[in-house]
């Protein structure tokens, strides 16, 4: 994690670090089970972690707290899915039992949504991407959060 860290500094991206190492995610602990223990050290350490075109951004404690006076909220592709799915309380049921599964973890608006979530179900702890319109048809990319950090690097996951 470290690595990857230095690596977005100095490629320019805006890393904003905590002052306190700890962590209120009361606001998704109770949805989300087992978040990998790499991912909240992120979250123990990081305040803000964006891209250079600030286009794309890990989802970060006060994201997912909904502190901050932002036009997308952490969960806003489900809340469009949602929409989407109109009065169909069937469709419904079936997108929020796949977000429950799914804890978005990075969301891009570059060309169009998409985002990086975590399995927490099937691949425990793997990282998945999906993208409008159908953003609950995802593709594994990595197995693990340092995985997706390394892709990065590599410049295969262009972000």
């Amino acid at each position: 994690m470290k690595k990857f860290i230095d690596w977005a500094k100095e490629s320019g991206w805006t890393i904003v670090f905590k002052s306190e190492n700890q962590l209120n995610l009361e606001s998704i602990v109770t949805r989300y089970k087992n978040i990998p223990d790499e991912y909240l050290e992120f979250l123990k350490m990081i305040k803000q972690c964006i891209t250079p075109s600030e286009k794309t951004w890990f989802i970060c404690e006060d994201e997912y707290n909904n502190d901050l006076d932002i036009a997308l909220k952490w969960n806003e592709f489900e809340l469009i899915s949602l929409e989407a799915a109109g009065e169909d309380n069937e469709w419904k049921s079936d997108i929020t039992l796949w977000w429950d599964k799914y804890l978005p973890i990075v969301m891009s608006v570059d060309g169009g949504y998409s985002f990086y979530a975590i399995d927490l179900t099937n691949d425990i702890g793997a990282i998945v991407h999906g993208y409008e319109p159908e953003f609950e048809e995802v593709e594994k990319v990595a197995e693990n959060l340092d995985g997706l950090f390394e892709l990065i690097m590599s410049n295969k996951i262009k972000l």
